[in-house]
């Protein structure tokens, strides 16, 4: 097939359709369900972008030499990374970013797995030919996947094994020649919209024996037997655009994954009862490093975004004299420098891991993810800050089009926006700061890679400061040494040169 086109994505969708429950009620279509139809459409045309500028975003397949999307490329060079990466921007800017599991997401997980199949091939040699052949699958039929990797928030202070039914996270019930049977639940499938669901290993899991029925990694289509999707409420409420801006167009959904003895081919299989290997998984293949490279594309487009709105409403009400405004767009300006410089050194840093595979650079990467999480709450305090009570004051389009349109447009204009146009605009900044939907991006951006602490903590024992520390040692040395020399007694005034060294102004 190769790459595809929106009607084809929309087309597969209707024809085999995932288990959706919302609402209480079973999803027919999730083509026409409301709620669930405008995330639809924006996601095929995300397919249609591809066609409209192949150029970046498609490349040709090495097995069939078709154009098939370049978010399934194993870069070999640093070029071919950096393409990838500009591939990436154009997708997240087609929705502000907005939609964070678009499907190069996934697309770059699975490709950095199939680029590290050798890791997986070390216990078992058919694991890392399924990958390789489940890659090439989903590049030539142009795939779109959610994915799910946490168990059920049941009782957190014990692992899977150990609640109150062993059966409530996701676990392998029963193992045959031709495959295994997971039973229980997993937690959190964003865009359960698409074509396959990638169930990754959890990352949490501490002993080897009582873990391991929980240790697996595989992929299966949506529309599998025993495959449910229970979907949150959606945040797109039916209202239209120029109402919901964001929330009518970008509701990308969220669900919890329920296993009701599903079936999982061996060809299917990538990972199977290997505590340690899985919780080594997505570093060692480099899976973690591929998916925050986009993330990081993700941050750039919702920033821009975010420093281009917060402009508008500023220049709209006429307060750009004032110094608080300019600390605030200063820090939404300084954020949107520090998620590009971060993309730009890890691909200008890029090297090939241990198997080959062109890779960003991971400090900056895994600098973006755990800072983005702190600052995007606080971006959207501004935007909240600035529009005030012009954010919950805005009528809407049924209200701009009544019977007291002429009072609205004398009394909702702005100091340089007549109300026409001035409405749309702090509606947007209401459906980015205060909506349901915009609600749901603030705790989707704070608990993106997981919990901040948790993260922090990796990071904390992941990344090596003794350099630093070298450094520190060193200059304590030189002081020791320096004050031996003068000999001076450990009682006596550190020397000085100049008044400038006594205090004073500087």
């Amino acid at each position: 097939m190769g790459a595809r086109r929106g009607h084809e994505v929309i087309q597969r969708l209707r024809e085999t359709p995932p288990e959706l429950w919302h609402r209480g009620k079973r999803v027919e279509d999730p083509t026409t369900e409301p709620g669930l139809a405008n995330g639809v459409r924006s996601l095929a045309r995300l397919y249609d972008l591809q066609w409209e500028e192949p150029d970046v975003m498609l490349f040709d397949s090495p097995t069939t030499g078709q154009k098939v999307g370049r978010s399934f490329m194993i870069p070999r060079t640093q070029e071919e990374l950096a393409s990838v990466g500009e591939m990436m921007m154009r997708w997240a800017r087609a929705t502000f970013g907005m939609m964070g599991r678009a499907p190069d997401y996934l697309n770059r997980a699975i490709s950095a797995y199939a680029g590290g199949a050798d890791f997986l091939a070390e216990p078992d040699p058919r694991f890392g030919e399924n990958i390789r052949r489940y890659h090439e699958y989903m590049r030539e039929n142009d795939l779109c996947l959610t994915h799910t990797l946490i168990n059920p928030q049941i009782n957190r202070s014990v692992g899977p094994a150990r609640q109150k039914d062993p059966f409530l996270a996701a676990r392998v019930k029963e193992e045959t020649d031709a495959g295994i049977v997971i039973r229980g639940a997993r937690m959190l499938a964003t865009l359960p919209i698409s074509d396959e669901i990638m169930v990754f290993p959890s990352t949490l899991l501490k002993s080897a024996e009582e873990d391991a029925p929980y240790a697996f990694a595989f992929a299966i289509p949506n529309n599998t037997p025993g495959l449910r999707f229970i979907c949150r409420e959606t945040v797109d409420y039916g209202r239209t655009p120029y109402d919901h801006p964001l929330s009518a167009r970008f509701e990308e959904m969220d669900a919890v994954v329920i296993f009701d003895d599903v079936f999982v081919p061996w060809e299917r299989v990538f990972l199977y009862r290997d505590v340690e290997r899985c919780n080594q998984a997505y570093h060692a293949t480099g899976a973690v490093v591929h998916m925050s490279h986009q993330v990081v594309c993700k941050n750039i487009a919702k920033t821009e975004f975010l420093l281009g709105l917060v402009s508008m409403m500023v220049d709209a009400i006429g307060v750009e004299r004032f110094q608080h405004i300019h600390e605030k767009v200063a820090e939404i300006w300084v954020t949107l420098q520090t998620m590009k410089a971060f993309r730009r050194v890890a691909e200008v840093d890029a090297a090939p891991n241990a198997y080959g595979v062109m890779s960003p650079a991971w400090d900056p990467l895994d600098a973006a993810r755990n800072l983005y999480p702190r600052l995007y709450p606080r971006l959207i305090e501004i935007v909240q800050q600035i529009g005030a009570s012009g954010l919950v004051a805005m009528p809407t389009w049924a209200d701009v089009t009544g019977p007291l349109a002429e009072d609205i447009m004398k009394y909702y204009q702005s100091a340089r926006l007549e109300a026409r146009e001035r409405i749309p605009l702090f509606r947007l900044a209401w459906d980015t700061a205060l909506s349901a939907f915009g609600s749901r991006q603030v705790l989707y951006e704070r608990f993106f890679f997981g919990d901040p602490v948790r993260m922090a903590g990796a990071l904390f024992h992941s990344h090596d400061r003794s350099q630093y520390m070298e450094m520190v040692r060193e200059f304590l040395k030189q002081t020791i040494e320096e004050m031996e020399q003068e000999g001076a007694s450990p009682t006596a005034p550190v020397p000085t040169s100049g008044d400038g060294a006594k205090g004073g102004d500087a």
